[in-house]
């Protein structure tokens, strides 16, 4: 099957309203900060501050979720510009834990040109799309979005 990369978003009015939890599995954001099913939330911070950690985690407590089609949650890591081995040791981690039945890996490590490094977030989209087309939730963790601007600037360059 193949799909557009670059689809015209739905417009406002058209979209649902955000009224469905997503636990993190973190007690602190989830009683802090309360995140819904269909909502964007962007984790920033300095270096080693553990955004990675949080969506990692959030990963790991969708196996807690029943698998009804309606409480469902695919959950796609992106890969952005990191080491391979990195994604490695994310594989191993979701395969240890059994999530990589609903879990999808996308990535463009450090080693991928910059053309692969810029289009990886907007493939997974795609992938994304895919699963709430048939019904399911999604959950997509981009990671590291600053690097996929610097593949972008050098894409700009050539």
């Amino acid at each position: 099957m193949t799909s557009k990369v670059e689809l015209k978003a739905p417009g406002i009015i058209s979209r649902y309203k955000v009224n469905e939890p997503l636990q993190t599995g973190v007690k602190a954001v989830d009683s802090l900060i309360p995140i819904g099913r269909g909502q964007r939330e962007l984790i920033i911070g300095d270096k080693s501050t553990g955004k990675s950690s949080i969506g990692i985690d959030t990963i790991l407590n969708q196996s807690n979720n029943n698998w009804t089609p309606a409480t469902h949650v695919h959950c796609i890591y992106v890969s952005i510009g990191q080491r391979r081995a990195n994604v490695a040791k994310l594989s191993h981690l979701l395969k240890k834990k059994d999530s990589m039945s609903y879990s999808v890996i996308v990535a463009a490590t450090a080693s991928e040109s910059c053309a692969l490094q810029f289009l990886v977030p907007y493939c997974a989209t795609t992938l994304g799309e895919y699963f709430i087309t048939r019904g399911a939730g999604c959950l997509i963790i981009y990671d590291d979005l600053s690097k996929h601007a610097v593949a972008y600037r050098q894409l700009c360059y050539y």
